[in-house]
């Protein structure tokens, strides 16, 4: 996973009050948590958005980061970071699209954000975590105890840290529902509202509510020049499972 300050254009049209995030792409390895420590040593990282667009990946990397997440009071998202052209040689703006996916352990992450954004664009898709050497041929595998007893291992620690991170244990329920072998299910709205995985219905204080889930807040449908847009169990150790 790559972690990227980023900045909104163009500058002509938001001017001194360009807003900024850090987008978080890609899957998820053992080196993510360490590698989003080095990033966050920049001060400004605290309390910043972070926008998610990931197919997920390691079990206890996403937990981790999740965690470093929550410290550093950050909100979270899924969308998908779009680089505008580039102008009279100046660093490229960017804007954020909502069509953007979050999957397996990527819902776990969203889950990380002291405040959760998932635009109404945006796919949260989730399935049981899996030995990720063997999560492409998992019915032809063949399982040890020891396999069969990490694998349960790491369920018990991410349903701690899905009651730790605040959401409901729905969550995990879900996810289990779905071997490997079988498409992710997607998270319906009512879904999202009720595992908690948004607890905001805008993503920029400036910002009037635009296809969000709601939350119980109020809204209203009128578009900005920012429409926001905001992953689950992928195999253990290593790579989501499915696809």
């Amino acid at each position: 996973m790559q972690f990227e300050w980023r900045t909104e254009g163009p500058a002509a049209q938001c001017g001194r009050s360009c807003r900024t995030w850090v987008s978080a792409v890609g899957l998820v390895t053992d080196r993510t948590a360490r590698d989003f420590e080095i990033f966050a040593t920049d001060s400004l990282v605290r309390g910043a958005t972070l926008v998610l667009d990931s197919e997920g990946g390691s079990v206890l990397a996403a937990m981790a980061l999740g965690r470093a997440i929550r410290r550093l009071d950050m909100t979270t998202t899924v969308g998908r970071t779009l680089v505008l052209p580039e102008g009279n040689g100046k660093e490229p703006r960017t804007t954020l699209s909502s069509r953007a996916r979050c999957e397996s352990m990527c819902a776990f992450i969203l889950l990380g954000g002291a405040r959760r954004h998932v635009p109404q664009e945006a796919r949260v898709l989730v399935h049981q975590i899996w030995l990720g050497s063997k999560s492409k041929r998992a019915l032809e595998s063949s399982y040890s105890a020891e396999e069969i007893s990490r694998v349960q291992r790491d369920v018990g620690s991410l349903a701690r840290y899905t009651v730790e991170m605040g959401g409901g244990i729905e969550l995990i329920e879900a996810a289990l529902r779905v071997p490997p072998w079988e498409p992710m299910h997607e998270l319906s709205g009512e879904e999202i509202r009720r595992m908690r995985l948004a607890t905001i219905d805008w993503l920029f204080d400036d910002q009037t509510p635009t296809g969000s889930v709601t939350t119980g807040q109020s809204t209203a449908p009128t578009p900005t020049t920012l429409p926001p847009p905001a992953t689950l169990a992928p195999p253990v150790r290593a790579r989501r499972a499915g696809n």
